[in-house]
């Protein structure tokens, strides 16, 4: 390539000191020069524009890394030059696709992005090498080694590498008047977002650029050539001649973020581009940015960084595997405090990260896919979802709850509404599941602002709705040292005002004291939705909402969340003016007619009962009613036995612990990372499905049921069916393929109960008694464990059965309660 010309290097550096001195709003663009004095007092300007005034016409240059000196003689010239801004795919006209199909012509070279700072490497006049970052060069005083300090340190090490030294690569450099521009990339001295080991760290060379004002650039097989000459990295590429091919090869590595085996950003593609598609051809880039899992991860570190500063993280994606990982970010960081310094310093990312994905058992993009599967799943539920506040006294709840139904009709079930009494979140978890009969959508209004509330009636409501849709309205109070003096000024003005409105807070009645007093017990014991522990895990979506926001406001955003997660339920976003009529309906025309404030009281004296008031026994219902035993014995969907939950789940544990292999418990992490783990466990003795094919054992239970209703009848026994007895069951091994797993179970008589054969009492229709524990996905069965099972027996497990077992230690037997299931309907 010819030498640069004195005059055209002349022209352009006028051309940016008068951008530079332009006053404010002359031009459309700003010109910032920066001046270094290196070691041998040669004295080198940096040119920078803004990222945005890239894409203006009529810059002096479109370099991005433009670095000018002079020589002795005085004569200009440019000392380093970087590669013209280029653009992602749709970020610009010229590159969008169908101008790109257009107007280039191959062949198109795609080189991988490697993921660290960019890195120039030239030569000065008296042939000592010149190392600048993107507008850099030399010493900083905020830091205590420079990028460009780094870069130079790799470059010894490379050229050393092949036994020749930077003077050599410094006259190379001049003679051929190119800048090689590489991609330094060490997590040792700065972590980005994909990790590097100390095999792979070093300088990815992937340019080599003429210093000349225009463009022009060397192909990428010069390049590679050029790096195995000086000992650099290579930064891989491929090479195509159709934009077509170009075009679906990137869509494919797209979908799930890598290439070649492993994660990447994406790729830069080089081609030739002319203005309308004819001569005269000029060197162009593009680029096709990975979106995910990059963009997730780099989510992540953004997030943790404004957690450690205490500052409150923006999540605009991935919102809920974003906050299980800032869960754990937060958890690990209160272990190490040393970790947080580190961090902000870009040291300790990559590991934090890994652990987190280690703990889930999948890497990003599988993170990426599940979500993407759940949003799927819950975009065509139209039906039982339960929106759960999680609250304290004056967020507004009832307010968003009661706008609501003015917007969208949907069943709303006040907690307030129901006396105080014995079972009454019973009562509460009864009145909802009777609503989503008749309604879509039911709000849960009570303030769940336990862990326990929202396990009760997520308890309560899953045996009778087993597809039923938890939706946390989680009122955020948490950093409470943080968050609680502004929620106390904010609830207690609300509260105060409202006075006498309200079932059971008679702020208008009471001292204020005691009303602030209640209010002080809710703030004390509120715990916020940690979708990491159960069970919250339970929770299909969580709507974060800002106590000190207006309803208004609040309203908009569970409207906006819903419409996003539930189409078919939100089809479309109501107008403001419909979100402000539905505000002003629910806070003027709501009035409590009922006084229950005594719940909250001082115990009243009872009153003397006459005998006629007396409650006398419950009676068992006539044999033609609807309720008699005989008639809900015909609704009866399984017998089963109910096992403590928590006694399952310890046993899962001791089975995957954190040493076992990947492969072993990659269904197990799916299940828990999914929430695809069964809420309940039993054992099934029989289906009403298998009753023709076993009337005797289901005529043996059925009867048995009529008799314990009969002799004691219990309340409500379609919504709370009575217990028949006890059991108990041994668990032996677990067995699983890729869609199910399942205990092998053995049903014992109660304790304390001998049979005559030594069997167990209670018969089961399946030929292998079973646990469920859980299913990949709805559309497998818990039924399909019987196939599972008698898989297992005929061919074992291992090679290429697709089948794992593993023991559980010891003998483990379970105590639980022989019941069942009646069917979904009204009664």
């Amino acid at each position: 390539m010819a030498t640069q010309d004195p005059h055209v290097i002349s022209q352009l550096v006028k051309s940016l000191e008068t951008a530079r001195k332009a006053r404010k709003g002359q031009l459309r663009f700003t010109c910032k020069k920066h001046t270094f004095v290196l070691a041998n007092n040669v004295i080198v300007d940096s040119w920078k524009f803004q990222d945005w005034d890239y894409k203006q016409a009529g810059l002096p240059t479109y370099a991005r890394g433009l670095f000018t000196t002079k020589r002795k003689d005085n004569t200009p010239e440019i000392a380093t030059r970087g590669y013209d801004k280029f653009f992602n795919v749709g970020e610009t006209k010229n590159t969008e696709w169908r101008n790109i199909e257009k107007n280039t012509r191959g062949p198109y070279e795609l080189s991988v992005k490697e993921n660290g700072c960019i890195i120039f490497i030239s030569a000065l006049e008296d042939d000592t090498l010149l190392v600048c970052s993107k507008h850099s060069t030399g010493a900083r005083d905020d830091t205590k080694v420079s990028h460009a300090q780094a870069g130079e340190r790799w470059v010894e090490r490379h050229v050393s590498s092949v036994n020749r030294s930077v003077k050599e690569l410094a006259r190379t450099l001049r003679e051929m008047n190119i800048t090689a521009v590489g991609e330094l990339c060490d997590d040792t001295f700065e972590e980005h977002v994909l990790a590097y080991d100390e095999a792979s760290s070093g300088i990815y060379l992937h340019g080599l650029n003429y210093n000349q004002p225009d463009f022009q650039t060397m192909s990428c097989d010069k390049v590679h050539k050029f790096a195995d000459d000086w000992g650099f990295k290579k930064a891989k590429f491929e090479v195509f001649d159709d934009i077509f091919r170009v075009q679906n090869f990137l869509e494919g590595c797209a979908e799930t973020g890598t290439w070649d085996g492993r994660e990447t950003e994406g790729f830069v593609i080089r081609c030739q581009l002319s203005d309308n598609g004819t001569e005269p051809y000029r060197n162009w880039f593009f680029k096709y940015k990975f979106e995910e899992p990059y963009l997730m991860y780099r989510q992540w570190r953004e997030c943790t960084k404004s957690v450690i500063r205490g500052k409150h993280p923006k999540i605009k994606k991935h919102e809920k595997v974003t906050e299980e990982y800032l869960q754990f970010a937060r958890r690990t960081l209160l272990r190490n405090p040393d970790m947080a310094n580190d961090y902000l310093n870009n040291h300790g990312i990559i590991a934090l990260r890994d652990e987190f994905l280690k703990e889930r058992g999948m890497n990003g993009s599988e993170l990426i896919a599940l979500e993407a599967k759940r949003l799927n799943e819950s975009l065509d539920v139209n039906k039982h979802v339960i929106l759960a506040p999680v609250a304290s006294l004056g967020c507004g709840k009832t307010t968003v709850a009661l706008a609501l139904v003015k917007l969208f009709g949907w069943g709303h079930v006040q907690n307030d509404n129901i006396p105080k009494q014995r079972n009454k979140a019973q009562k509460f978890a009864f009145e909802i599941s009777h609503a989503l009969g008749e309604h879509s959508v039911v709000i849960a209004d009570r303030n769940n602002h336990q862990r326990r509330e929202r396990k009760q009636l997520m308890d309560d409501i899953y045996p009778v709705l087993p597809d039923a849709q938890f939706v946390a309205l989680h009122w955020v109070h948490e950093p409470k040292a943080d968050m609680l003096p502004a929620i106390r000024e904010v609830t207690r003005k609300r509260v105060l005002e409202r006075g006498d409105n309200h079932q059971s807070i008679r702020a208008g009645t009471n001292a204020r004291e005691e009303t602030v007093g209640i209010m002080e017990g809710f703030l004390g014991r509120f715990e916020g939705v940690d979708t990491t522990r159960l069970p919250d895990q339970v929770f299909d979506h969580v709507i974060d909402l800002d106590v000190c926001a207006s309803s208004r406001e609040n309203l908009e955003t569970v409207v906006r969340a819903l419409h996003a997660a539930y189409p078919r339920l939100v089809p479309t976003m109501p107008t403001a003016a419909e979100l402000d009529e539905a505000i002003d309906a629910s806070l003027n025309d709501y009035t409590v007619t009922k006084d229950l404030s005594y719940s909250y009281g001082a115990p009243q004296k009872p009153k003397k009962k006459t005998k006629s008031q007396e409650p006398g026994p419950l009676l068992p219902e006539p044999t033609d009613s609807p309720f008699s035993p005989e008639a809900l014995s015909k609704k009866i969907e399984y017998f089963n036995i109910s096992l403590p939950t928590t006694e399952i789940t310890s046993i899962l544990h001791s089975l995957f612990r954190p040493t076992t292999a990947p492969e072993t418990a990659r269904l197990y992490n799916q299940l828990v990372n999914s929430r695809r783990l069964q809420p309940t466990f039993h054992v099934t003795l029989i289906h009403r499905a298998s009753k023709k094919d076993n009337p005797e054992i289901w005529d043996q239970l059925a009867n048995c049921y009529i008799d314990t209703q009969t002799k004691n009848p219990v309340q409500n026994p379609a919504q709370y069916p009575p217990a028949l007895g006890s059991a108990r069951v041994r668990i032996e091994r677990l067995v699983w393929d890729n869609r199910i797993m399942a205990f092998v179970a053995r049903i014992l008589p109660a304790e304390g109960v001998e049979t005559e054969t030594g069997a167990a009492e209670w018969p089961c229709a399946n030929s292998i008694p079973h646990i469920t524990v859980g299913t990949v996905a709805p559309d497998v069965k818990p039924k399909e464990s019987n196939d599972l099972l008698r898989r297992w027996v005929e061919v074992g497990s291992g090679g290429e059965t697709g089948i794992f077992e593993a023991e559980v230690e010891g003998v483990k037997v379970v105590d639980g309660v022989v019941g069942l299931v009646m069917s979904r309907g009204k009664y």
